[in-house]
């Protein structure tokens, strides 16, 4: 039997994948979460063979939870609709067995199963494809990098020029041609785009 864990933040979908998955004959699901510290939880008390979770969760996303299971004897397969390089990068590198879009037929969602529990991995091609094709390299320097990592820290101006031994001018320098490198208004939007991207790995 193949002992399930299944974390999505929404209810009714919950519920039935739930369902439909405890209708197979070699599947038992026993364990449900609402988000990715329960996801947890639930894996390192239940040691399911598998966990299915949606990538974007509140408290911990999908991915945060994958990487503090990697230890786990647990394969987990994430469930997104988002096709994004970042993403993809980040579940790879955390040992994820399956990266799925979560509106593929639920027979498909059962197939997949029964082959990574064969010990083998499955990627949905379009999010593979959409990765391979998006190939753009980090336009930033190594400098600029460290620098845009220090104010996703939150530390200010003054406190990252401190830290980097530069004038708290220069550091504006920095961030203003990070800005225009990256093609956004913001520090925020700079560090959603160098995450996403998978730069910061």
């Amino acid at each position: 039997m193949i002992r399930i864990v299944i974390a999505e933040d929404q209810g009714m979908l919950l519920g039935a994948m739930k369902s439909l998955l405890s209708l197979e004959d070699d599947m038992e699901v026993v364990g449900l979460a609402k988000n990715g510290e329960e996801a947890i939880e639930q894996v390192q008390s239940l040691k399911p063979d598998i966990c299915i979770m949606d990538i974007e969760m509140p408290v911990k996303t999908g991915l945060d939870a994958a990487e503090a299971l990697k230890e786990e004897d647990c394969k987990v397969i994430i469930l997104t609709t988002f096709a994004r390089p970042g993403y993809f990068e980040r579940a790879r590198k955390a040992g994820v067995r399956g990266y799925l879009l979560k509106d593929s037929p639920i027979e498909e969602l059962v197939h997949s199963i029964r082959i990574i529990m064969d010990g083998r991995r499955i990627y949905a091609p379009e999010l593979v494809d959409f990765v391979y094709e998006d190939d753009s390299e980090n336009p930033l320097t190594e400098r600029e990098s460290q620098v845009l990592e220090l104010v996703s820290e939150g530390k200010t101006t003054k406190e990252i020029a401190a830290e980097l031994y530069l004038s708290a001018g220069t550091v504006r320098n920095y961030i203003s041609t990070i800005l225009d490198k990256l093609g956004v208004g913001n520090r925020i939007e700079a560090i959603q785009r160098f995450k996403e991207k998978g730069w910061n790995k």
